[in-house]
């Protein structure tokens, strides 16, 4: 059964979860020698972090996610930036047969997966996607860093510490972003006949209390996020536990898994 990302979860995630640098979309673009004659597919598009940028390189990209939510703020988001050359379809991987269907038999550029990836059947997505990918196009995997709970830094161990308190069990989740997870990418991606390559992008960029806690929250199931009152002691308790600091440094690491055909 998948997460619930309905509600405040997709305000959360809307609001708090980081977007992408140029170089991440540099490197992309040049993957595939992405141009204005393109069409991308962003599967798993959420709020539309990946997808809105993605539109400004391309002549128009279909975003997909499950989540009714979350495509409503993606497509509140493209409204406020003016990004007329985006379609919002509410479906899944399983749904990539039908999706060709719904093109007409066109081919796209790339078809990308951010954040999304370690809820779907890697095989089966990667090997449906090649019909509707032109020569020289691809599945693109994103990994947009990871957690704010299991990075090695300070603000990072008192995060967690709070968070395993708040909760009452540990916390160890890596969401697929660490070292295995992108082995599991890249060997599906093998498998399914790919040519495989990767790039890393890594920065430093500032984070507050508020959009730490905003991101935990935004990784929650709707039906698990706590009460109003429970999320201020929350933010209190990290607060406090950062020793009223408001603001922290993150090096957030972007790495972009490239599979190719010919």
């Amino acid at each position: 059964m998948r997460a619930d990302f309905s509600g405040e979860v997709a305000t959360y995630y809307a609001r708090h979860r980081r977007g992408y640098p140029p170089e991440v979309l540099d490197a992309l673009a040049a993957a595939y020698r992405l141009g204005v004659d393109d069409t991308v597919l962003d599967l798993g598009c959420g709020t539309g972090q990946l997808t809105l940028p993605l539109a400004a390189r391309v002549g128009a990209v279909i975003g997909v996610d499950p989540e009714p939510d979350m495509l409503a703020k993606a497509r509140e988001a493209a409204l406020s930036a003016a990004r007329a050359n985006v379609t919002w379809v509410l479906g899944a991987d399983r749904d990539l047969p039908a999706l060709g269907r719904l093109i007409g038999g066109r081919t796209v550029g790339a078809l990308t997966v951010a954040v999304a990836v370690h809820f779907m059947d890697r095989d089966t997505l990667f090997t449906a996607a090649r019909p509707l990918l032109r020569p020289g196009g691809g599945v693109a995997v994103i990994t947009n860093g990871a957690p704010l709970w299991s990075q090695d830094a300070e603000w990072s161990t008192a995060l967690r510490d709070c968070l395993e308190q708040f909760l009452g069990h540990p916390v160890r989740a890596t969401c697929q972003t660490d070292e295995a997870g992108r082995r599991l990418n890249r060997d599906a991606l093998v498998r399914a006949g790919y040519r495989y390559a990767e790039s890393v992008v890594q920065y430093d960029a500032p984070l507050t209390v508020d959009d730490m806690v905003g991101g935990v929250l935004s990784a929650m199931s709707a039906d698990r996020l706590p009460s109003a009152s429970g999320r201020a002691a929350f933010t209190a308790a990290v607060r406090d536990a950062l020793g009223g600091r408001n603001d922290v440094t993150e090096r957030v690491r972007v790495w972009s898994q490239f599979g190719a055909i010919d």
